[in-house]
């Protein structure tokens, strides 16, 4: 078992399924959370005898936030080990032509710019250790991409280029860096469309296109997530995984 792991994002649909995952790895979980302090604390209580949760908040769009976030948790917990980006918006599925400069603005400051935040607080600490690792959840979009989702998948795509870039810079002071893409999920944003969007004959024969024939879920992601985070993918940089039941075949 690890020391501590950070989930950015961890009250969020999927970022709930890394940190329950992580808990039978790491003896301390971080749960980053903007607003939801209430969730980060169910969270930490519902983790495994054996792993601690610990509620942080952090603004991923704003570098001091994160700054501040990483060594209140380095203080209080130990080194950590692990940082899990899994932060991301609320968003909907406009046509490219119909989005707006603020839409844009706003997953661009919150994906790509707060990855970039994580990176630049915790790069310099993974170096002084000699180990550590990023994992960043992405989309299968980027692979395959669907009519709608150009709010999620652009912003993912910089965040991959950005993850093999730092698997390629850093892999000589022992840092990997990884991403886990995604498919279509019954939890978190997806589930909400699911709900919302399209008709329960659409995602039937959205189900029907996906050759395991199921959607996944958060956990789905959070075993994932945990795989590359532990010393079992230690000689795994540079890659992204995509869980999506087979739908980008």
């Amino acid at each position: 078992m690890g020391d501590v792991a950070i989930v950015f994002g961890g009250t969020g649909g999927l970022g709930a399924g890394c940190v329950r995952a992580l808990g039978r790895d790491w003896q301390t979980v971080a749960i980053g959370y903007r607003r939801a302090r209430d969730k980060a604390a169910d969270l930490a209580r519902d983790l495994l005898p054996g792993s601690t949760g610990f509620p942080v908040e952090c603004d991923v769009s704003d570098p001091a936030s994160v700054q501040a976030a990483v060594a209140l948790v380095s203080q209080q917990c130990g080194q950590i080990g692990t940082a899990i980006f899994a932060s991301g918006c609320d968003i909907e599925q406009p046509y490219i032509s119909e989005i707006t400069s603020d839409e844009w603005r706003r997953v661009i400051e919150t994906e790509v710019l707060g990855f970039t935040h994580v990176l630049a607080a915790l790069i310099p600490v993974f170096r002084q250790q000699k180990k550590g690792n990023f994992v960043a959840v992405t989309s299968m979009a980027n692979t395959r991409y669907i009519v709608g989702d150009a709010l999620s998948a652009v912003p993912k795509a910089a965040i991959e280029t950005l993850s093999r870039g730092v698997a390629k810079e850093e892999g000589r002071h022992g840092i990997r860096c990884n991403t886990v893409a995604p498919g279509a999920m019954a939890s978190g944003l997806g589930e909400r469309y699911m709900v919302e969007k399209f008709t329960p004959e659409f995602w039937a024969g959205f189900r029907k296109s996906i050759p395991l024939r199921d959607f996944g879920t958060a956990d789905d992601i959070g075993e994932a997530v945990a795989f590359f985070a532990s010393e079992r993918a230690r000689y795994l940089t540079g890659q992204t995984l995509i869980v999506d039941g087979g739908y980008t075949l």
